[in-house]
């Protein structure tokens, strides 16, 4: 039977998107606690099926599929922007397709407006209406108030009619901002993208016997399965070296392995990957808020993934994307990196950050282990010491060297100079990730 908090996000999924929700609204309805309410409201916001707006409430939202992460809704953006709305509030759980900057001729801009996009223009009222009757909505950069006209037709039209304080300028860098965090976002691998459903793998119960264990491992590819409770709760797994020296007829429970390793369909691939390493885990069970059994991720699958997804093309980049885009192959007699210090790259001082040093000795010992053994690793440990201060526009050339390397970790020494001078060392030790 469904908990609580499980009824509430049942029925919040249930409701049709726009709706309005409140804490007491859900307590009377669904007859629970306003504090169960509340936890319930926070864990649909954290799933995007809700977003609460200041001074206006909390909204049922459509849930985005990765394919549109890129697409921010109107809701959104008033967080984005502090803003307020005047009207249209019905519309704010839509989506917009792009924003136009209203900087032109009320009849050269609307040639530029379409449906479902968002207007940013200053207090230019006659701009407001038109772009509402083409069927966009509208971003007041500057504080300013619109008539009461503008609010009664952007209600009548559910289109959100919002007001910032922010300039022009300032709201169309945060909002780019927005989309790019987003676009990051979609490309973070998660385990809901790549797990196997509970109903395309196999499991046991507690109740089964060693000898139904045996028979799926003559049938199935899995050396390890889930094991359930009679309410599906993943309770342990068992694997080959659990049912060894059992009998045949030895129920599941008495030789599994109690209190299992789990992760959630949120859970990212790279941190799953990093943890089945870690503990030598060739099998996960992914479960819900309940711990019952949704499917099952594999080390195999996992590293397939991790190696597809490092073939893609990014589309949103990370400071240490932008980080790494600068180092290049040294062009001298020895096999190192190089790199410029841009401005993205310094501290307050005007220096290298430590930060981005951290970035650019690790991914040369990366590289250095992808190069001369063919192999994809993670940091597990790095210690850098002997570095002084590196300034803006310094050439910097970075010499890795394997040190040890075995079947799990390696070793590498990082040697980074500024013209021949030694300005920072690293000692960095590698996981390695089985292919």
């Amino acid at each position: 039977m469904a908990t609580k908090h499980e009824q509430i996000l049942s029925y919040i999924e249930s409701l049709p998107i726009g709706d309005k929700i409140s804490v007491r609204q859900i307590a009377k309805d669904l007859t629970v606690s306003e504090g169960t309410a509340y936890r319930a409201i926070k864990e649909a916001e954290n799933r995007r099926l809700v977003s609460t707006i200041e001074r206006v409430g909390t909204i049922r939202i459509e849930v985005k599929r990765k394919e549109n992460f890129e697409r921010l809704t109107f809701a959104e953006v008033v967080n984005i922007v502090d803003g307020i709305v005047f009207g249209g509030k019905s519309g704010l759980h839509k989506s917009l397709s792009k924003f136009v900057i209203g900087a032109m001729q009320v009849d050269d801009m609307m040639r530029y407006v379409d449906p479902g996009n968002l207007l940013i223009v200053g207090n230019r009222y006659k701009v407001h209406e038109h772009a509402l009757k083409a069927g966009a909505a509208v971003l007041v950069t500057g504080g300013f108030d619109v008539p009461e006209s503008s609010k009664r037709l952007a209600d009548e039209l559910e289109l959100p009619l919002i007001s910032t304080s922010y300039d022009t300028f300032t709201v169309a860098t945060m909002i780019n901002r927005a989309i790019d965090d987003q676009l990051i976002k979609k490309d973070v691998l998660l385990i809901e993208d790549i797990f196997i459903p509970k109903e395309q793998t196999a499991y046991l119960h507690v109740t089964d016997t060693v000898e139904k264990y045996r028979e799926l491992n003559s049938t199935t590819s899995h050396g390890g399965y889930p094991v359930l409770d009679s309410k599906d709760v993943v309770v342990g797994v068992v694997t080959a070296r659990d049912v060894m020296d059992a009998q045949s007829m030895d129920t599941i429970d008495k030789v599994m392995t109690k209190n299992p390793i789990v992760i959630t369909l949120t859970t990212s691939v790279a941190a799953a990957s990093h943890r089945m390493v870690w503990e030598s885990i060739d099998l996960l069970p992914v479960v819900d808020d309940s711990n019952r059994l949704k499917g099952i991720i594999s080390r195999q699958d996992v590293l397939k993934a991790l190696q597809a997804s490092s073939r893609q093309p990014q589309n949103g980049e990370t400071i240490d994307d932008l980080i790494k885009s600068q180092m290049t192959p040294a062009t001298d007699e020895k096999s190192g990196t190089a790199f410029t210090v841009t401005p993205q790259m310094t501290n307050h001082f005007g220096t290298l950050s430590y930060g981005a040093f951290t970035t650019v000795l690790a991914e040369a010992g990366s590289q250095a282990l992808r190069t001369k053994k063919r192999i994809e690793s993670v940091v597990e440990n790095i210690t850098i010491y002997h570095t002084k201060p590196v300034p803006l526009e310094a050439n910097i050339k970075l010499y890795p060297k394997v040190l040890d390397f075995t079947r799990r970790m390696a070793k590498v020494d990082v040697e980074a100079y500024n013209d021949k001078q030694l300005v920072g060392k690293a000692l960095i030790t590698y996981q390695i990730f089985d292919h």
